[in-house]
């Protein structure tokens, strides 16, 4: 049988921080592949390097060394201007403050990536409705973000990060603002995304009721990969 092609693949990556003579390796020459459809976890202390992880591999931060592909394209042999393109149009991202623009109403928010990469703004207001529609806010697309729950704001994101039909998601701590209710209710979403639309996502937490819900977990210790454990597929739990 051929092989499959990831649709990630990290290898001896390595970040290092550096503060005057003072160096710090937060990515320890760690290798990493994640293939189309998977939801993956990635836990760990404090400083373990989670969120240096992620945003080394979706190309946020330069590297120190090794390589990162993503449908076959090495991130770091591109221009700024060719990574940030192919970031718009390949990847979405969810973080933990939600980063919505407090004056646009929430279908003003989510049709943004749209608007930069091209997209006519009739065609990109419908597409944004239309997935504030299936994230349960298609009553709720003309409210601004203050008018909104943190729950409802965190749907508004997830939303911003699929309209665009992203290859993967980059998820940071996107419940780590939401009390264990909401934090439940934006799981079971992701996790609802990934199972019948086989959305690619990598989700960062620090919260093990989360990060046990994906299909592979990932363990940091300082900068380094510790566990690989394939779990149970992604579950929506009974309300």
């Amino acid at each position: 049988m051929a092989n499959i092609e990831p649709l990630l693949e990290a290898t001896k990556v390595r970040k290092v921080y550096r503060t005057g003579t003072v160096e710090v390796e937060a990515l320890k020459g760690l290798d990493l592949r994640v293939d189309e459809g998977e939801l993956v976890s990635v836990m760990g202390p404090s400083g373990s390097g989670k969120t240096t992880l992620l945003n080394c591999l979706s190309g946020l931060d330069d590297i120190d060394g090794g390589t990162v592909t993503v449908q076959g394209n090495d991130l770091f042999a591109m221009s700024d201007a060719k990574r940030t393109e192919h970031r718009a149009r390949s990847m979405g991202f969810i973080f933990q403050a939600f980063n919505l623009i407090p004056v646009f109403s929430a279908a003003e928010n989510v049709e943004l990536p749209l608007l930069l990469t091209g997209t006519p703004l009739s065609q990109a207001r419908a597409r944004a409705i239309s997935m504030l529609e299936r994230v349960g806010l298609g009553h709720r697309t003309s409210h601004r973000p203050s008018e909104l729950s943190g729950g409802e704001q965190q749907r508004v994101a997830v939303a911003r990060a699929l309209v665009g039909k992203p290859a993967i998601i980059w998820a940071d701590e996107p419940t780590g603002n939401l009390d264990s209710h909401m934090a439940v209710q934006i799981m079971d979403l992701l996790c609802e995304l990934n199972r019948e639309q086989g959305q690619t996502i990598v989700l960062v937490t620090h919260d093990s009721t989360i990060g046990d819900r994906a299909g592979r977990l990932i363990r940091m210790r300082d900068g380094c990969l510790v566990d690989n454990i394939i779990q149970l597929p992604s579950q929506v739990l009974p309300t």
